[in-house]
């Protein structure tokens, strides 16, 4: 099911929680609505699910325009952070329980909703539980147990709101790679709200950025972290450095080294920042570079970080080195380095 959601809005007294939203989410996509806390994305997915009205725009499924619908029959499923599970019911109860409370003349058989459960605790790895209670099951059983609980009334649309905001490090991995599993078996449009950047990349066929009630971009993963529209949304996606720059005509200048212009930077003239991430700095490389001297250096598990002052400005630069890079040992503190940026992103000063 597509969704079309147009010039959305939505107050809480005085705070705007959205503010002329517009975006398109394609039958069968995955999106992530992604943003800080206070962005209006949990807002948004509340609208869409029809939990909270908005006041001014609307929001159609298939083309059909879903203000006058209530919240069954948009059949959307909504998963919670805190799963938000029937502590007295068992699993396969808390499962069959939206369709058990339809009414009489939409209800299945009895026969039919345990085999709709079953076939469920399938599809979410957790056969055999059916009888045991929510406080007999790990975090991320539980969660599970609330994602097929959502897909038992067989919903149009999947709306999941900081589904593995509860959980620890390892366990929401493994949920990521197994939710994108079960994304790929159901083909259903699902929507995801998450504050966390590398969940949303991961997991997404395109991620909206919200921020202060307004989306500041929407693309696929790549396009996001490579190309950010804006200062905030550089800093939000990933780590960088930011140096002091200038543009005249075609030429940037960076502490003392002068740059290509990005392809997609026009217009552009006078005080600019360069953002930079620590993987796209490049050491003793073939290209052009800054001389700097190595402040500091350390290994966290898979990734080795150096920290180097540029001698031009003092400016200092996080650089993120492959394994490979140093396999004969990280360069040691006070050694000379030259650096050189790989990719970068160039905004005007204020931007």
């Amino acid at each position: 099911m597509g969704i079309d959601i147009r010039n959305v809005g939505k107050r809480f007294d005085q705070f705007v929680a959205l503010d002329d939203i517009n975006l398109s989410i394609h039958d069968g996509e995955l999106v992530a609505l992604l943003g800080p806390s206070g962005s209006g994305k949990t807002t948004l997915l509340r609208v869409i699910a029809g939990l909270e009205q908005a006041d001014a725009g609307h929001v159609s499924f298939d083309g059909v325009d879903a203000s006058g619908l209530d919240i069954q029959s948009r059949r959307a499923g909504f998963v919670f952070q805190h799963y938000a599970l029937f502590k007295h019911m068992t699993v396969g109860d808390n499962i069959g329980f939206g369709l058990r409370v339809r009414k009489r003349s939409e209800r299945p058989p009895e026969a039919k909703i345990r085999g709709r459960v079953r076939e469920l605790l399938d599809l979410v790895q957790l056969s055999g539980l059916e009888r045991r209670y929510p406080a007999q099951l790990s975090g991320g059983q539980r969660q599970r147990v609330a994602l097929a609980r959502a897909l038992a009334i067989e919903p149009r649309v999947l709306l999941l709101d900081e589904p593995f905001g509860a959980l620890d490090a390892q366990v929401r991995r493994d949920l990521r790679r197994w939710l994108r599993e079960i994304h790929h078996q159901t083909g259903l449009t699902t929507v995801f709200v998450t504050h966390d950047q590398e969940e949303a990349l991961e997991l997404a066929d395109r991620v909206a950025i919200l921020d202060r009630g307004r989306i500041g971009q929407v693309g696929a993963p790549a396009d996001i972290y490579e190309r950010p529209a804006s200062p905030s949304i550089y800093a939000f996606i990933g780590e960088i450095n930011r140096i002091r720059a200038t543009v005249a005509g075609p030429a940037l200048r960076v502490a003392g080294l002068e740059l290509p212009l990005p392809e997609h930077v026009g217009g552009m003239a006078g005080e600019a920042e360069v953002f930079i991430r620590p993987e796209d700095v490049q050491i003793d490389g073939d290209a052009p570079g800054w001389e700097a001297v190595v402040v500091s250096g350390r290994q966290t598990g898979a990734r080795h970080r150096l920290r180097a002052r540029l001698l031009e400005t003092g400016d200092e630069l996080d650089i993120d080195l492959s394994a490979q890079a140093v396999r004969s040992g990280l360069p040691a503190e006070g050694a000379s380095i030259r650096l050189a940026p790989v990719r970068y992103g160039v905004f005007p000063v204020g931007d």
